[in-house]
């Protein structure tokens, strides 16, 4: 995690945990002069709805208003994680173990950046996956980004 990331979690998660939301991960991506800040909000027994990311959204503008770490214009979206949830947290990975998933590397591992497969669970700091039967040990600090991919049945 960029030392950015850690610096805008660190202010928002209390803020969105204060509101009874559970903080599930955030995005900065910096586009020259206009950046895009998206916080994540679950609630497992509610679910997330239109006006609980208003809710949230209006605390942490006046959060960013007041403190001010991004010097630049950005857009802040407040979402819920979705069904094809990013996982941000190795307990995100453990509580998600033997869903398909989607990750993609920083570098290449053992020849290829993109997996597609079933999480198997967690050792330490790796993340385990089958892949066409074959398991793969993932070092969770590789990880550039990753999503549940939902399985309708």
């Amino acid at each position: 995690m960029s030392a950015k990331l850690k610096q805008l979690e660190d202010l928002l998660r209390p803020v969105v945990e204060g509101l009874g939301y559970e903080f599930w991960g955030i995005e900065f991506r910096s586009q020259g002069h206009h950046s895009l800040l998206r916080v994540f909000i679950d609630d497992e027994e509610n679910g997330i709805g239109i006006d609980d990311c208003e809710k949230v959204s209006r605390q942490i503008s006046g959060v960013m208003d007041v403190e001010d770490p991004i010097q630049t214009e950005y857009t802040l979206e407040v979402s819920s994680p979705g069904m094809d949830r990013p996982l941000f947290r190795l307990e995100q990975y453990e509580a998600f173990a033997g869903h398909q998933v989607q990750i993609r590397l920083r570098m290449a591992f053992e020849g290829r950046r993109k997996f597609q497969g079933l999480i198997k669970g967690i050792e330490g700091e790796d993340v385990v996956i089958v892949v066409d039967d074959h398991e793969y040990v993932l070092p969770f600090d590789s990880i550039e980004k990753a999503h549940i991919i939902p399985v309708f049945e």
